[in-house]
């Protein structure tokens, strides 16, 4: 297991790192064998109106998920305790939806099918905006830029990593089509599902002889309580 330890603001000295690695490795000591790479990022903010003002951010890639927490305090090294807590129980929690995989009926396929099978429709169509909506607005600066794998996976695969990571969408590979397609929370319950276009670039769903096509399509898991994934109704 590679272990990084990066920091924004701040210094890292042999305390640090030697306390990071302690909680890290007390953290995934059962899943050790599973986790390729371990990123911890340590930041300071400089600006004293913002506090807690030290945050310590972890992200696990394992081999077929990734696991992220973020935990800020006016202590850097009571976050660093706080976030290794957190990934302690995240990583439970998969292991008992891994589990709970092995035992159960309902087949991903399914699901992926039914999902890629769902029209946009009036009704549905501004579901589509809500992944974007709800959050707060971004500064025009690209802040961060991050770089990672994206090995293909089903539609249920990416809705147990959306859980995982603790963000309001995913971006994923899809394995039936080699697409990227993007899963999201939606603000009334739920989960949308975003597909790239497939008329060839032309825009707003026109043909050559302007009637209107439906070709992108946006699904909605309207009663998932992960991680039991049915029933499943599908917006019409």
């Amino acid at each position: 297991m590679k272990l990084v330890i990066q920091g924004k603001n701040i210094e890292i000295t042999d305390a640090m790192r030697a306390h990071v690695q302690q909680k890290i490795e007390k953290a995934t000591a059962h899943f050790q064998p599973l986790i390729s790479k371990v990123d911890v990022n340590l930041s300071v903010q400089n600006n004293p109106r913002i506090a807690p003002n030290q945050s310590t951010e972890v992200t696990l890639f394992l081999s077929n998920a990734i696991v992220r927490a973020e935990e800020s305090s006016e202590s850097l090294y009571a976050s660093i305790d706080m976030v290794t807590d957190k990934i302690t129980r995240q990583l439970r929690k998969y292991k008992g939806k891994r589990r709970h995989q092995d035992h159960t009926s309902v087949r991903p396929t399914d699901i992926d099918k039914a999902l890629s099978n769902a029209e946009i429709t009036p009704e549905n169509s501004a579901d589509i905006s809500e992944v974007i909506s709800h959050q707060p607005a971004l500064p025009a600066a690209v802040v961060r830029t991050k770089y990672f794998a994206m090995p293909p996976m089903s539609v249920q695969e990416a809705l147990e990593n959306l859980e995982l990571v603790g963000h309001d969408f995913y971006m994923f590979r899809n394995i039936d089509s080699n697409e990227i397609n993007v899963i999201y929370e939606r603000n009334h319950g739920g989960y949308g599902l975003l597909l790239p276009r497939q008329n060839h670039g032309k825009s707003h769903g026109q043909s050559d002889d302007g009637a209107a096509q439906n070709d992108q399509k946006e699904a909605t898991i309207s009663n998932v309580t992960p991680p039991k994934i049915s029933p499943i109704s599908l917006a019409s």
